[in-house]
């Protein structure tokens, strides 16, 4: 039996029957969930054809993705991209300039496929790059967690020298009596904590039987029980370490670090192109991005840091603005407070708004177990 406390974003009751029709029916008998651990519900769709993308970050690289698909004449319509550890990942819904809906061409696809990876690799050829091209529609946060984990942007190099305190603290026990590993977070408290961790620990293929959420304040406290998924807890020193880097990375994933830029006007072709590249010749180097198309408006937000690793200067933005527009690109913080935010300001959000209180959760994933 899983309970859970939830309010809306803004910490009051629910009270939309919309919403919570939506709820019951998504998890009530009628939903439909698939046996199946790793799979991303993809269905099948021509609205648009999705583009998956996964290399090394660099600087302008944003802007050179999207450069390859004005001149290929796709039109970007939502997108989702994600940094960390000098690793970049991405999911692009692109429509065809032409018709408006799902690229069908296979010289196009294979064209579109080609390009991107040449822009992937870059210059770096210690590590891969890759491009999946799908008419497919995928819950975009969850795919991205799968790619940046097979892409194993959680291993850190030795020479990472990042403060322990900007770190979650992760811990794993095995409790030997009940034959569980109990893995325990404490970390700063923002949206979709929850949904960060339980994602990895699914995609690593570990059934949680109890966890106990708790957040007060501004920090969040996280313990699960888990067992693989033959049923065996954590069996070697190796194997918690890879657990405590792959949370680590699930939750610093979400954490941006940059100057949060947005912007909203009409929608074009070549739009994502335009803002990207005058951010690129302004020394700029998008750390995180969200593209959304509604109703024929660009709605986009951009968490943006100086390229050479200094504080984004007032000048940089204001150059920017005039270049874009004044009034549809809206700066969102200081521009001399350049430390790492979350999706949205530093008040109580426990875990995105899912419990008000102490709970405990029992997460039946895969299966019951006697």
């Amino acid at each position: 039996m899983d309970v859970f406390n939830v309010t809306d974003p803004d910490g009051n009751k629910v009270t939309d029957e919309a919403i919570l029709d939506y709820i019951t029916k998504s998890l009530g008998p009628e939903s439909c969930f698939t046996s199946s651990m790793r799979s991303v519900g993809v269905k099948q769709s021509m609205d648009h054809t999705a583009i998956e993308l996964t290399g090394s970050d660099r600087p302008g690289l944003l802007s050179e993705v999207s450069a390859v698909l004005t001149h290929l004449k796709c039109n970007v319509v939502n997108a989702e991209v994600w940094t960390h550890n000098m690793r970049a990942a991405a999911v692009m819904q692109v429509t065809d300039e032409e018709t408006g809906s799902a690229i069908t061409n296979p010289e196009k696809l294979s064209r579109i496929k080609e390009l991107l990876c040449n822009v992937l690799k870059g210059s770096n050829k210690s590590r891969g790059a890759k491009t999946v091209v799908s008419h497919g529609v995928t819950h975009t946060e969850r795919r991205l967690h799968q790619m940046m984990f097979a892409d194993r942007d959680y291993e850190r190099a030795n020479n990472d020298v990042l403060d322990e305190k900007q770190r979650p603290n992760v811990s794993v026990v095995n409790w030997c009596e009940k034959d569980y590993s109990v893995v325990t977070i404490t970390s700063k408290d923002r949206p979709k904590l929850l949904f960060d961790t339980v994602c990895t620990l699914t995609d690593m293929e570990y059934v949680v039987f109890h966890a106990n959420i708790d957040a007060e304040g501004p920090e969040a406290h996280q313990e699960y029980y888990i067992k693989h998924i033959d049923g065996s807890p954590v069996k070697s020193e190796a194997e918690r370490q890879r657990i405590i880097q792959c949370l680590e990375a699930a939750i610093e994933r979400r954490v941006s670090e940059g100057l949060k830029l947005e912007l909203c006007t009409t929608d074009r072709v070549g739009l994502l192109s335009d803002v990207t590249r005058i951010f690129r010749e302004n020394s700029l180097t998008v750390t995180r991005a969200e593209v959304t198309t509604r109703a024929g408006k660009a709605v986009n937000t951009f968490y943006v840091s100086d390229a050479s690793g200094y504080p984004v200067d007032a000048k940089t933005i204001d150059s920017i603005r005039q270049a874009i527009g004044q009034t549809i690109l809206k700066v969102k913080g200081s521009p001399e407070e350049l430390k790492p935010v979350s999706q949205e300001s530093p008040t109580r959000f426990l875990f995105g708004g899912l419990f008000k209180s102490r709970s405990f959760v029992n997460f039946g994933l895969v299966r019951s177990y006697s």
